[in-house]
């Protein structure tokens, strides 16, 4: 088995590789999104705390 057999995936490759790409597409979005969303959640917060000391 040649290395070239191994990405062609026996002419299945465009689908086996879409759905990689697709699984590392949302494991990265599941990874990022949280940490994205807590910044800015703690950026509202401190701006509703400094309108509520002035």
């Amino acid at each position: 088995m040649s290395l070239e057999n191994f990405f062609a995936m026996g002419g299945y490759a465009f689908y086996v590789w879409t759905s990689y790409g697709i699984t590392l597409a949302v494991l990265l979005w599941n990874l990022f999104a949280p940490i994205v969303q807590r910044k800015q959640l703690l950026r509202q917060l401190a701006l509703k705390q400094k309108r509520a000391q002035q």
